[in-house]
């Protein structure tokens, strides 16, 4: 299933450009782009096919539960606004509600926020932690969306997030994060084909969106099975959420709108003082693997300390993050 995952979102990629540069579908560069060519975009629809198929194949031969099936399908609605959005700028509020909507969904079907192990004890959180739940894939949902500003690297971190999980969880037993997530991690590979520097392609909200909620999803799911699971997930998508918390609070503080499109995460001021997508993103996949992955490593086998490894793990992030100007006010 992996394989086919790979290879239709491969092919549908290329048929998705070729569309895209017949209709004039371009991500044109302006001043807040860290892109200087214009370039197609909306081509994350071909992940959203490829796993979708697949993933209702898996439920109809009974290896992937019908309610994260069910969980999952809220994200063909995070697709659907995405797909409008790339096409014409909708309202955030529009934006919003529909992500809000769609996190419900997925935490309805799933049971609510599942309980949370912290050293020796397992904290449950009632009606609270599902709120929380609601908010934290809304969240994972826009992030991923606001870290989609260079080539490659957010189908590297997709890649990288649940293909770890899937990893450490097939060391757990765990059949979700393996069964689900690889099939996920198969098709960002199928689409980076396209999408690697200099990319030909752009995902586009409708992949962005898309990737970012069903990686939400699958922690909650993970969550259930397994209550370390959380601080896994956490510290695996530890990049994504130091980088794009920092920005987000900075421009906050200084009351901007937080929904206009700007350069001042981390990874984009790198890019340009770097000169290169491709460096930014290799740089943040060695991050990955060789500091996130063995803190995730550590934290599943010693679930004691898995709180206390989430925030040794993140630590260094921040400080890397603040240091390279995360969220400060861009000269123009």
């Amino acid at each position: 299933m992996c394989a086919s995952a790979f290879g239709a979102t491969a092919l549908l990629t290329g048929v998705v450009r070729r569309l895209a540069l017949s209709r004039g579908m371009l991500d044109v560069p302006n001043a807040r782009s860290s892109h200087s060519v214009a370039t197609p975009r909306g081509g994350g629809i071909s992940m959203v096919l490829a796993t979708s198929g697949a993933w209702l194949t898996l439920t109809l031969a009974g290896a992937v539960a019908t309610s994260v099936f069910a969980a999952l399908a809220g994200g063909l609605v995070v697709a659907a606004v995405g797909f409008l959005d790339d096409r014409s700028m909708l309202p955030p509020t529009i934006r919003l509600a529909v992500h809000l909507g769609a996190a419900l969904w997925a935490v309805v079907w799933l049971g609510g926020l599942p309980p949370i192990r912290i050293a020796d004890h397992i904290v449950q959180l009632g009606w609270t932690g599902s709120a929380l739940a609601v908010l934290g894939i809304a969240w994972v949902l826009n992030l991923f969306n606001f870290m989609d500003g260079i080539d490659g690297i957010a189908a590297s971190e997709a890649i990288f997030v649940v293909g770890s999980a899937a990893m450490l969880a097939s060391l757990e037993e765990h059949s979700t994060a393996v069964t689900v997530g690889l099939v996920l991690a198969a098709a960002c590979a199928g689409f980076l084909l396209w999408n690697w520097p200099p990319a030909k392609i752009f995902m586009g909200d409708v992949g962005s969106g898309y990737v970012g909620y069903v990686i939400g999803v699958l922690a909650l799911a993970a969550t259930w099975e397994h209550a370390t699971a959380f601080w896994v997930w956490l510290i695996l998508g530890g990049v994504f959420v130091v980088d794009s918390t920092i920005t987000l609070v900075h421009r906050l503080l200084r009351g901007e709108r937080i929904y206009q499109a700007h350069r001042s995460h981390a990874y984009q001021r790198l890019a340009r003082r770097w000169g290169s997508h491709k460096k930014v993103t290799i740089a943040v996949t060695a991050v990955n693997v060789l500091w996130l992955l063995p803190c995730a490593l550590f934290a599943s086998r010693e679930p004691v300390y898995a709180a206390w490894t989430a925030l040794l793990a993140l630590i260094p992030l921040v400080v890397a993050t603040v240091a390279a100007g995360a969220g400060r006010r861009e000269v123009c």
